[in-house]
């Protein structure tokens, strides 16, 4: 789905740049300003994200805005209500549901750049460091969650996507708790397992989201289809 969205820009370094800017900095900003760090955060990355949205197809504006509704709610259940990770402010910053989004898009720039070695060593690198932790007991919350991710491999439509979105969710995840933005809790709520700060194989959440708007969008497109079938066999009928 999110493959197509690298259209939306005549220059995708241009836009590779600025959503490396908008999240990197916005992160090192919200940590560093306090509070007007992340309000200023919530500015850039909103600005950015409809900046490329309203430029976008409306095919494309339908998924961008589907990605940041998931992802709002998948915030809400994850952080506040299961407990996963608690952010520094003990909320939800207003910057997280799009720039889920636009990390979606960097995602979409970088994919097709890699060829079909390089997406499936993605998974083989990872394996052996997600099976030492699980086993050694430190993060015992990467196992399911890379099956997640090595289902979505297999079976999903955009495995060089997927696999993009594992590392730079890493990245991302890597930078956002070094700096303090968010914190993982060492033991996950309900299941009594375990996880690092922050887990291994947290990527596969992105490759959850994918699906679901892919889903979303799929549905969408079949209605669309059938709506004017639909008007036709009634008019039809006496």
């Amino acid at each position: 789905m999110f493959a197509a969205a690298c259209r939306v820009s005549a220059h995708p370094a241009v836009k590779a740049a600025a959503v490396v800017i908008a999240i990197g900095g916005g992160l090192v900003l919200d940590q560093k300003l306090e509070f007007w760090g992340q309000a200023l955060t919530d500015i850039v990355v909103w600005a950015v994200f409809l900046h490329y949205l309203l430029r976008a197809p409306l095919a494309e504006q339908e998924s961008l805005v589907a990605c940041v509704l998931y992802a709002t709610f998948g915030e809400i259940f994850l952080s506040l209500g299961w407990g996963l990770y608690t952010y520094r402010l003990d909320n939800i910053p207003l910057f997280v549901p799009p720039g889920h989004a636009l990390l979606f898009m960097l995602g979409a720039l970088l994919a097709p750049h890699l060829t079909d070695r390089l997406t499936w060593a993605v998974p083989l690198v990872a394996t052996p460091f997600v099976l030492a932790l699980c086993i050694t007991g430190i993060d015992t919350l990467g196992a399911p969650l890379f099956a997640i991710f090595l289902l979505c491999m297999i079976f999903g439509p955009a495995k060089k996507l997927y696999a993009t979105m594992f590392v730079l969710s890493l990245a991302m995840e890597i930078e956002g708790t070094w700096l303090g933005n968010w914190t993982w809790s060492p033991h996950v709520p309900w299941l009594g397992l375990s996880t690092i700060n922050p887990p291994l194989a947290a990527g596969a959440f992105y490759c959850a989201l994918d699906l679901l708007v892919t889903a979303t969008r799929t549905a969408r497109d079949r209605r669309r289809v059938a709506a004017p079938e639909l008007a036709s066999a009634r008019a039809g009928q006496p």
